[in-house]
């Protein structure tokens, strides 16, 4: 489908949410935060929490709203992610052309979508819990909001891991039409302390200490952990929280490893992570409601997506057996097995790449993709991968060595997609990603990325070693590109082909790729104080090849 502008309006948002994203739309986000902090529904905090469809439709807003998996609107999703996190990831890539073949997938950065992220996060994610703060929900029911904290934080991750600066401290607290952007390091401060809030509240229910009265429909509230017991559910909670706070800490280890270890070792020393397949937080789907896969949306009903050359390379390189499980074969004339589409390909043309490897849903085996299969945000293969470079660190408490760990990471990975041999393969000791071959266009061709191998070798450097470990955690974090791309930022890993054509006019270095999406015309056009502002936290200019604050361009150890 070809996008030419931003969707505002979704049947399932409050009033308020939806008059704030119309006002965004024609005047900019931040501009019109005295609509965001307005409440036109007429709801007072007692009738939030008198009315739990009240606070049932602010609280799953917010949780579908991470990574906007709603089939009622995939375009969101297209904008906020697929187009973005999931290409520059080396997990997808459009045979789509869009905007006459000059766009964000060959660094030719469309204005328009890089709005998108900003909005979900401030329309659907923040403006629904700050109408639950402001209703109550932190004093009525203490563990919920331990639950909303950590949502909070994790969406807000995310786009401050797109843009840098981003407004968080003032949104919600003020009505001024000028909104204040906080540096990067002041967001990341602000969501560990945040993160303090949500496990020492969780971490009171559980220990029976704290306030255990809970709406009577929770399940319907809570789309991550629903089908458990409130003990159990609030449980998973904590080790989502605390998992959480590990992948934040390790994301700052170059720019303040003092900090980074500090936190790290805090959420290791909980002995409370995700570490199990049956902890793994998804956000349920519901079909029936218009809820479904909009990855499943955009590939099989627009032909929009398809799968990245680095992503074919590393798994047929492997001859990893995940890759049925994760992609389809190609079905063109000249294409055979598996096939993706390299980063920026030159000559991309639907009715050729459209062929080309997409996701695997029609295999129909579970637990492949479906039409239902829950959007993952954070599993126990991508825990034990941290908790692995933790230990290459020399954190405390990490729980095994790096190898142990490492190995870990790549059974719970073949375990959660159902695939055998999980030994036989992290023994193999020869496989490497393979070099890249396009049948239609040899301009796109690519040596191999990398010869790391997959067996651990204990006598490899600490880099060689953390290769081992990001490579292997980048397979078992798919399909979120967003992660993906944020890890290779941080550590240089997976080795990705590079982009074949380069249309950013010399702002983003081929070689060292895209780092960062620039703040949105309608930013400038209408809060251009503040953004300039802005521009004052970051490395350099506002562009795609300007560093994150995080992002610190020296070697890792």
């Amino acid at each position: 489908m070809l996008i030419t502008n931003l969707k505002n309006t979704k049947k399932y948002i409050l009033p308020v949410i939806l008059s704030a994203g119309m006002a965004c739309f024609f005047q900019g986000c931040t501009k019109n935060f005295e609509d965001y902090n307005t409440d036109n529904t007429g709801l007072t905090p007692e009738d939030l929490l008198s009315n739990n469809e009240n606070l049932k439709l602010y609280f799953t807003n917010a949780q579908r709203a991470i990574l906007n998996f709603s089939g009622i609107d995939p375009n969101s999703y297209q904008l906020q992610q697929n187009l973005m996190g999931d290409v520059y990831g080396g997990y997808m890539m459009s045979a789509n052309p869009f905007n006459s073949g000059q766009n964000n997938m060959n660094y030719a950065l469309v204005s328009s979508w890089n709005t998108e992220p900003f909005k979900v996060l401030y329309l659907d994610v923040l403006g629904p819990i700050d109408k639950l703060e402001k209703g109550g929900v932190k004093t009525t029911y203490p563990a919920l909001w331990g639950a909303v904290l950590t949502t909070k934080v994790l969406a807000t991750s995310r786009v401050t891991d797109i843009y840098g600066p981003i407004p968080y401290s003032i949104v919600g607290k003020n009505t001024d039409t000028n909104i204040p952007y906080d540096s990067q390091e002041a967001v990341y401060t602000a969501m560990f302390a945040e993160l303090d809030e949500a496990t020492e509240l969780l971490e009171a229910y559980i220990n029976g200490s704290g306030v255990t009265e809970m709406p009577s429909n929770l399940d319907e509230i809570d789309l991550i952990y629903s089908g458990s017991s409130d003990q159990e559910r609030f449980t998973k909670w904590l080790k989502f929280a605390n998992s959480l706070r590990l992948r934040l800490a390790m994301r700052i280890v170059k720019v303040n490893p003092t900090l980074a270890r500090e936190q790290g070792e805090k959420a290791l020393a909980s002995n409370q992570l995700i570490s199990e397949n049956t902890d793994n937080a998804t956000v349920r789907i519901d079909r029936e409601s218009g809820f479904y896969n909009v990855l499943e949306f955009i590939s099989n009903n627009w032909g929009d997506i398809n799968i990245n050359a680095s992503l074919e390379s590393y798994l047929s390189g492997y001859q990893d057996p995940r890759i049925g499980k994760y992609l389809d074969k190609a079905t063109g004339d000249k294409v055979t097995g598996y096939k993706g589409i390299r980063t920026g390909a030159f000559g991309v043309v639907k009715g050729t790449y459209a062929s080309y490897s997409t996701i695997n849903f029609k295999d129909g085996s579970s637990p492949s993709f479906t039409q239902s299969t829950a959007p993952i945000l954070l599993t126990a293969a991508e825990v034990s991968f941290l908790k692995a470079e933790a230990a290459l660190r020399s954190w405390s408490n990490a729980g095994g060595t790096a190898k142990s760990l490492y190995e870990s990471g790549i059974q719970l990975s073949f375990s959660q997609w159902g695939a055998q041999g999980a030994e036989s393969y992290f023994a193999n000791s020869s496989n490497t990603p393979a070099a890249y071959v396009d049948p239609n266009n040899s301009k796109n061709n690519a040596p191999k990325p990398s010869s790391i191998t997959i067996k651990w070798n204990e006598s490899a450097s600490d880099e060689q070693k953390l290769e081992r470990i990001i490579t292997q955690k980048w397979l078992a974090v798919f399909p979120d590109g967003q992660e993906a791309w944020s890890e290779f930022r941080r550590t240089g890993y997976p080795k990705l082909f590079p982009v074949a054509q380069n249309n950013s006019g010399g702002l983003i270095d081929t070689e060292i790729q895209i780092r960062r999406i620039p703040f949105s015309q309608n930013e400038y056009n209408t809060n251009n104080g503040e953004v300039q502002k802005a521009i004052s936290f970051l490395n350099g200019p506002d562009n795609g090849g300007t560093r994150l604050w995080w992002d610190v361009d020296k070697g890792n150890f």
